[in-house]
């Protein structure tokens, strides 16, 4: 399905020119797991000496990938590593079924790139509740092994798509006073994407030389002011899963002091994030939503998603109306401390309102003409406390409902 929608008009002109990352190789296959001719499958072979960090999604009903792929981050173990991806159906809510199809997966790839099964890490995304006909990937494993290529990543990007309508990709080279570290990724994600992950797979890979303890640690920090700071439409899925591999190919030493890994990695993951927003499910306007004045951070994240998350928020704003009212509105129930008549909201750099009221400057006018943007800024000032925080959502516009009225078609 995602082969045949029209490309985001916030999409990137092109998927980038991404450079080899020394330690991985990819390859992609088509499988016919649901999609007609195109590529569903795709195999990340990751050199020995290879860390892996993870962060999924908090959902009770997680998908039997991602129980697999939890229970693995972390072992301390020097070997090769492999990532396999498929797309066209989650292998969620499938009982039993869906743990041997896990397994068999994982056991086919291990005895093909003769590495432990428990250094594969596998993900799917798709239709939910239906059983993955898993042997449609274990016979194309072969195939993958024969054509791993380290310059396979643009393809793999494309592989690993359902609703989206452009691959998504991005790289970094952080120079350090031993030499260059490369850091790059591609992603997915297009709907059901809210905080705590979403329907989105990312797979992250550097040559850098970095200890497990301290790539989980790195990961998990930056996600939390990346891709635990965007939402499409609030519903988190059962699939979502980063991951973050580090071959150590470069031999260059990253600690948890590195800032300029640190920073590198923060610029990466916030590209791929706002990537995935822009290619929220028939979006047209890339928000950006600053809450300041808050008590504390988690306040302030409240408030922020509340506005994110509002369905009346966002189709005002897909209908170029100014309608401030609803920014009050979302703040007012989003449970975290605020005080009406302290409250200060902006629409781009013009004074909407405050003192609980119309700012006496604003013109009606001049918020309509603002609205017309494809990228909007709504900033709010609570006026209580030192706290901020920045999310970013999308519009709801019909396509919206057009792509999940027959998402199972």
């Amino acid at each position: 399905m995602g082969s045949q929608l029209e490309k985001s008009p916030l999409a990137p002109p092109d998927f980038p020119c991404i450079p080899p990352v020394g330690g991985v190789r990819f390859s992609v296959a088509s499988a016919g797991i649901k999609y007609v001719g195109r590529t569903d499958v795709m195999l990340a072979e990751l050199s020995p000496g290879t860390t892996v960090a993870g962060v999924f999604t908090k959902s009770v009903t997680r998908a039997a990938p991602v129980l697999d792929c939890q229970e693995k981050i972390g072992l301390k173990i020097t070997q090769g590593a492999a990532i396999i991806v498929n797309s066209g159906n989650a292998n969620a809510f499938t009982g039993k079924q869906g743990d041997l199809s896990v397994k068999s997966i994982t056991s086919a790839v291990s005895t093909h790139l003769l590495i432990p099964e428990n250094r594969v890490f596998s993900s799917s995304t798709g239709v939910i509740g239906e059983p993955l006909p898993h042997t449609k990937i274990t016979d194309c494993i072969h195939g993958l092994k024969v054509n791993l290529d380290a310059s396979g990543i643009a393809e793999a990007a494309q592989a690993i798509m359902t609703t989206d309508t452009y691959a998504k990709g991005t790289y970094l080279s952080i120079q350090t006073e031993y030499g260059p570290i490369t850091l790059a990724g591609i992603a997915k994600g297009s709907g059901m994407i809210a905080p705590d992950m979403a329907t989105m797979l990312v797979y992250l890979f550097t040559d850098a030389k970095v200890e497990q303890t301290t790539l989980q640690s790195l990961l998990s920090e930056v996600n939390e002011s990346t891709f635990n700071a965007i939402t499409v439409d609030s519903d988190t899925s059962t699939s979502d899963t980063v991951l973050l591999a580090a071959t150590g190919a470069s031999k260059i030493q990253v600690n948890a002091e590195s800032n300029e890994f640190r920073q590198g990695l923060h610029k990466v993951m916030l590209d791929l994030a706002h990537q995935v927003v822009r290619d929220g499910e028939g979006a047209g306007k890339f928000i950006e939503i600053s809450v300041q004045g808050a008590i504390d951070d988690t306040d302030a994240k409240t408030h922020a998603m509340a506005i994110a998350n509002s369905p009346l928020v966002k189709t005002a704003i897909a209908g170029s109306d100014p309608n401030w009212g609803r920014v009050v509105m979302a703040i007012g129930k989003s449970g975290a401390a605020a005080d009406r008549d302290r409250l200060k909201i902006w629409f781009g750099d013009t004074l909407v309102a405050t003192e609980g009221w119309v700012a006496p400057s604003y013109r009606e006018e001049d918020g309509a003409e603002y609205m017309k943007k494809s990228e909007i800024k709504i900033m709010v000032d609570l006026g209580i406390g030192p706290s901020k925080s920045t999310v970013w959502t999308c519009d709801f516009t019909h396509q919206y409902i057009t792509i999940n009225a027959d998402y199972r078609s």
